[in-house]
């Protein structure tokens, strides 16, 4: 009972048989019962993951380089005084080919003090023995030498520390496994605090090349060096006074789940590590009824990303529903053991009268496991939670990556992945979220997709997509496979998977669109007057010639999508864009030297013409923009013929900024004018540096001087997160943006960035001023009705929108033209043509 109990908090849990009984910190690894398979456990965490393998019942680390580390998740060493035990049993693979070294990593801790920040960014103590014979701790050159140890094939590594006044002693022997003659020794004193955090088993602490000479491994910490040696491991045990246990660390094999829900179908995915073919093949997904657990489907794991989706039509959202996904591991006795991971499906909260957005963007692993964030966030409790890209970075977790083969490719990325899941799964456990990747999560720094052209990364700026198209797919299928399905699934060029669609949730119709998926690249197209083609660093330029009137940015698929769904009121109250980023080009300081940049092609404000298509189409539907990606929290209008003729949108800052952006037109003596009433300086009516149409409502730059200290740098490089509270009654808008530190049970002053919070009203996002208007409707056996306005003269659709009550009055742009008015109710329309500006009132009955 106690551990179903457990269960219903959402961890992933192993049912297992009676062990001999153990002291409370006592481990000892399974590899022996194990199958083969690339993932260590559950209780493990590999560096680099695809360096690391179960093989033969032993585990072994197959990839050379340096610093190759395995961590125990499950015990840390606390930091009282007391014992520790630690035993392994090792030896060479390949025959003993190559230099390195192998053993113990103790105390390993990181600056922010979490155990899962330490398994990427922590350091610890070495104690181990190198292919030349040394054993030690602290250095190789501090250890001592020893004939019989280099000779051995397979050696136990015993490890004891014992209090000794204010410090400990520690004292690590190496014996023969089969004779169990102590072959070597070493101790060594050391401060009692240095053993206190993580453990782990280490692969090449160093480069040896020959006795007492050693090189450290690479210049870059986590680095791969040139060290050779490739060991494997088995029977690790821990024990002792010090050792604390956490068995709520274990992670895996289900990792997490993301759904989401629109329309009544819910869509899940589940993540698990690299199984093994030993390891069940499919996932379970059951539902909690009065009856107990019920199994709605069953989902074949997709071998490559490692993934099992569901997708679940009916679905009842007109209730919580808990759920529950199982999956059998094996053994190499050809049994199984069942692990379950538990979350709810919120209902759909058509009746809340203020539903809740959260917007971030940009996860470097600064801050890694994120948990002030997430704190926050999970106080304030929001509906739907969006990520718009750069879930990860190249450089996230060390060891940088690797493009091919596609395998160890994907293996590179997947590790990465797990580190932004292990941070927000206890928010997407039981809330509906949209994840649409961005450039670096495909591995580049910028990407112009151009419809899924196959490049290299040397020619990534004529646009398309550098990675192997399956390594492609992998990201879509990880990030995107539980979002609503695509408008159109037709693939793109390389039969790369599309994502784009929309989603009801809550009456807020959300429009997901892949900014980066069509958008054509500048090398070859326009000359930049720059040494990068995608940067313009001449004040005088013209920029307009920079404008290609035909090229595509949403590409026509999505532009005749995002018609259809300004049109498509159904079932919604207010209306939502989301994508990568924002039709600007606001940010133009970048990085740490904050280098001035005129303008930067990878921003949506080029192409000019592209973009204004892609804002006309949003203006029909009055939908607001939600986006992140440029590392630099705003609130701008967009223009389109004239400063606040289209709408508003809201770009979200860095998650963990690592390249701090910045707006500072002041600074610059550009010309602004209607400054807001909020008098804040950069803010106000301005050209962006392709000369569109912007009004600044507000804008997060980062500080000045950056702090010491990880969240207090994280935090003045403007980091932070984004809040839209949708208010169905008003169809107000309410925008916040919180910075990194703050308290969100007790918010104070200055927690959000300057001109935040704002409100708009859904009318705002519709700025073209009227030339003339249509006479007022009134509107009879229904209130709230939909109204779609057509120009009979161009024969353009206009806009549409959901009113509030039973009265609008139509805006129109041509005071000669005459009007096809359309009124939309539940049980059917009433079309009206010819209407004309000046017309007396306009009488509409709905059929009932």
């Amino acid at each position: 009972m106690a551990a179903f109990g457990t269960a219903l908090l959402g961890f992933s849990l192993l049912f297992v048989p009676q062990q001999p009984p153990q002291s409370a910190g006592e481990f000892r690894s399974t590899w022996s019962q194990s199958p083969d398979r690339i993932w260590a456990g559950s209780a493990f965490w590999a560096n680099p993951i695809e360096d690391w393998r179960v093989h033969d019942g032993r585990l072994e680390c197959v990839g050379e380089g340096a610093n190759r580390n395995l961590h125990v998740l499950t015990r840390q060493v606390a930091s009282r005084r007391g014992t520790l035990t630690m035993s392994v049993q090792l030896g060479r693979l390949d025959g003993g080919k190559g230099a390195g070294s192998a053993g113990f990593l103790l105390g390993v801790k990181s600056k922010l003090g979490d155990y899962r920040s330490a398994l990427i960014k922590g350091s610890g103590l070495s104690a181990g023995i190198t292919s030349a014979g040394v054993i030690f701790i602290g250095a190789p050159g501090s250890g001592s030498e020893a004939e019989s140890l280099r000779s051995a094939t397979a050696v136990e590594l015993r490890l004891r520390a014992e209090p000794r006044g204010k410090r400990a002693n520690v004292v690590l022997e190496a014996h023969d496994v089969k004779s169990g003659e102590l072959l070597a020794s070493v101790n060594k004193e050391v401060a009692t605090d240095a053993l206190s955090g993580n453990l782990a088993l280490a692969n090449n602490f160093l480069v040896v090349r020959g006795s007492g000479d050693q090189k450290r491994a690479g210049r870059k910490k986590n680095q791969g060096g040139v060290a050779k040696a490739r060991y494997w491991f088995g029977q690790w045990k821990i024990s002792g006074t010090r050792v604390d246990a956490h068995e709520d660390h274990a992670f895996g094999p289900i990792l997490w789940a993301q759904h989401s829900l629109s329309r009544k179908v819910m869509k899940m995915t589940a993540q698990l590590p690299p199984v093994g073919d030993a390891d069940g093949s499919d996932v379970q997904l059951s539902i909690e009824t009065d009856q107990g657990w019920k199994e709605v489907q069953k989902s074949a794991l997709d071998p490559v990303s490692r993934t099992a989706s569901f997708r679940v039509p009916n679905w009842d959202d007109s209730r919580d529903i808990p759920y529950q996904l199982t999956y059998e591991l094996g053994d190499r006795a050809g049994g199984s053991i069942s692990y379950l991971f538990n979350g709810v499906v919120r209902r759909d909260p058509k009746e809340k009268r203020v539903v809740t957005v959260a917007g971030f963007t940009g996860n470097t692993d600064a801050g890694f496991p994120n948990d002030l964030l997430v704190r926050n966030v999970g106080i304030q409790d929001p509906d739907v939670l969006f990520f718009s890209g750069d879930q990860l970075y190249e450089s996230v977790g060390g060891y940088g990556i690797k493009r091919t083969p596609v395998d160890v490719a994907v293996l590179t990325y997947l590790r990465k992945w797990y580190l932004f899941g292990w941070a927000f799964r206890d928010l997407l456990r039981d809330r509906p979220s949209i994840i649409l990747p961005d450039d670096h999560d495909v591995y580049q720094g910028n990407i112009w997709g151009n419809g899924g052209n196959p490049i290299t990364m040397s020619e990534h700026q004529r646009g398309g997509f550098a990675m192997h198209p399956d390594f492609v797919n992998v990201v879509m299928r990880t990030q995107c496979a539980h979002m609503p399905d695509p408008h159109d699934p037709t693939p793109i060029k390389q039969d790369i998977a599309v994502a784009y669609g929309d989603m009801v949730y809550g009456r807020i119709s959300f429009a997901i669109i892949e900014d980066r998926k069509w958008k054509v690249g500048p090398k070859g197209l326009v000359d930049s007057g720059s040494k990068r083609p995608d940067h313009v660093s001449d004040r005088d330029m013209d920029v307009s010639k920079l404008d290609v009137p035909d090229a595509p940015l949403l590409g026509d698929r999505q532009l005749r999508f995002l018609r259809k769904w300004a049109a498509d009121w159904r079932g919604a109250d207010l209306k939502l864009v989301c994508s990568q980023t924002i039709f600007a080009n606001v940010a133009n300081y970048h990085g740490g030297g904050q280098q001035f940049l005129v303008a930067d092609l990878d921003s949506n404000g080029w192409p000019q013409s592209g973009r204004n298509r892609a804002l006309r189409e949003i203006r029909r539907g009055f939908g607001l923009h939600f986006a992140g990606d440029q590392h630099l929290a705003s609130i701008v209008q967009h223009g389109i013929d004239a400063h606040g003729d289209a709408g508003y949108s809201f770009c979200v800052p860095s998650i963990a900024a690592g390249y701090p952006r910045a707006w500072r037109p002041d600074e610059e003596g550009r010309p602004v004018k209607n400054r807001p009433a909020s008098g804040l300086p950069n803010t106000g009516d301005y050209f962006d540096g392709f000369g569109n149409f912007i009004t600044v409502h507000a804008v997060g730059n980062p500080a000045a001087k950056n702090r010491a200290g990880v969240l207090n740098t994280l935090h003045d490089k403007a980091s932070g997160h984004g809040l839209l509270h949708f208010d169905k009654k008003t169809r107000d808008v309410r925008m916040e943006c919180w910075r990194l530190q703050f308290d969100a049970e007790n918010p104070e002053p200055g927690d959000q960035f300057p001109g935040w919070p704002k409100t708009v009203n859904m009318l705002e996002n519709y700025g073209r001023k009227a030339v003339a208007w249509l006479p007022t409707i009134r509107i009879k056996g229904e209130e709230n009705a939909i109204v779609q306005v057509h120009n009979e003269k161009t024969a353009e659709f206009l806009y549409a929108l959901r009113i509030s009550g039973t009265e609008f009055r139509p805006k129109v742009f041509d005071a000669e033209a005459s009007y096809r008015v359309s009124v939309l109710g539940l049980f059917g329309a009433t079309m009206v043509s010819s209407v004309r500006p000046g017309d007396g009132f306009l009488d509409i009955q709905l059929p009932k």
